[in-house]
Formats: C-alpha cells, structure tokens, sequence
C-alpha cells in the first residue's frame, strides 16, 4: 500500500548567509604600500628632531646693567641680534646661538655710544660680534629653566649659565607659524673680558639680559 507523503513535514532548509568580501590580491597590496609609507611619517612625529627657530630681530634685544660710581644703576642695549634655536621638547634638548652685533650698542647718548664702541669697551671694529653658544639645556618639565653655554666677548670665551624667568610656546596667527619666546639673565665680570676700564669706580659686576622671540623655520 502506498504511503502518502502529503502530510510529513518537510526538510528545514538552513537560510543562506552571504559570502564574505575578500580583497582582490592587488588591492589589499596597494593598501600594504600605502601604509608602509605612512608609518614613517607616524614615527617621526613620536620621535621628532628638535625644532628650528629663527630669532625675530624685531623682538629681541639684549641689555647690560652696572652700578655707577654707586650712584644709580645704568643700563644699555644692543639693537641687533640674530641667530637660531633649536628645540625638542620631547627629550628636553636643543641648542642656542645667538650673535649681536657689537656696534649696535646704545646707551641714549650718541657721545657715549662711540666711547662704549672704542677699544676701551667692545673694540667694535676689530670684534663686530658678541656670541653666547649653548653646551646645555635644563628643564623642569616642559619649562627651560636654565641655559649653560660659552659668551665671547673681544675674542674672550668664558662660561655662563643663563637663568631663564619665562618661557613659552604658541601657533602665532600674525606669522601663520609657531613661535617661542623666553627672558634670560646672567651675571659676569666685565674684566674677564678686558672691559674693566674704570673699575671699582664703575662696578665690575654686569648683569645681562636677553629678551628673546624665535619663529619656527618650516
């Protein structure tokens, strides 16, 4: 006798799932090339050189302080500076050089202006440049708190150490770059450089200031 089959339930069919998407072997090549291009560019900014900043002339200047004859306490200027510093924030290094021009000097008086350019202070005409080259950097932080280099002066090169009483960093919208600025200060003895003409009546003793603005070389 024939079995009917009309009522057995059927066989469940599984649904269907759809294939997964394989990259095309060119493809997935291309995209390993265009990372491998693109690491580098990721490790350097991990592991960035230090950045390159030109001094801005028109907002640095540096300045020297003394005691006269007891009296008061004079100080001067230099108009002209150039130079460059060099940056990394990440390891805490960098350097500093830094030129003024040494007839640039100017103390309000014309008259003593060309005494100071004499060979009884800077000798301008046989050294036209004062330099201060950095050997060190210190930080607290992301805060340069002091800088060790040499300062010539008349062919004279002696260690100085720079005691930094700001320091900052931004994106300056006037200049479309960043830029940093810092103040520094030292003392020194003007006779170690063969510039102690008057001493005692004028005092040995300087103290330098430098108020100093770089601008980032792209």
């Amino acid at each position: 006798m024939p079995v009917a089959t009309d009522n057995l339930p059927k066989t469940m069919t599984p649904p269907t799932s759809k294939p997964r998407a394989i990259l095309p072997t060119a493809k997935l090549l291309q995209l390993l090339r265009i990372a491998a291009l693109l690491l580098p560019a990721f490790g350097a900014g991990v592991c960035s050189a230090a950045d390159r900043y030109l001094i801005d002339p028109e907002h640095t200047f540096s300045s020297f302080e003394y005691s006269h004859w007891g009296l008061s306490m004079q100080r001067s200027r230099f108009d002209t500076t150039s130079g460059s510093i060099e940056i990394d924030q990440a390891s805490h290094g960098g350097s500093i050089d830094i030129e003024i021009d040494a007839a640039s000097v100017s103390t309000g008086s014309d008259g003593f202006n060309q005494v100071m350019r004499s060979g009884d202070f800077f000798d301008a005409a046989n050294y036209p440049k004062i330099s201060f080259k950095s050997s060190s950097l210190h930080f607290e932080e992301q805060q340069l708190t002091q800088v060790e280099g040499e300062l010539t002066i008349k062919g004279i090169a002696h260690p100085v150490t720079l005691e930094i009483s700001n320091f900052n960093c931004r994106f300056m919208l006037i200049y479309g770059k960043q830029a940093c600025g810092a103040n520094g200060s030292a003392k020194i003895l003007r006779s170690d450089y063969k510039l102690g003409r008057y001493v005692p009546f004028v005092s040995d003793a300087v103290t330098l200031h430098i108020s100093v603005e770089a601008i980032k070389e792209y």
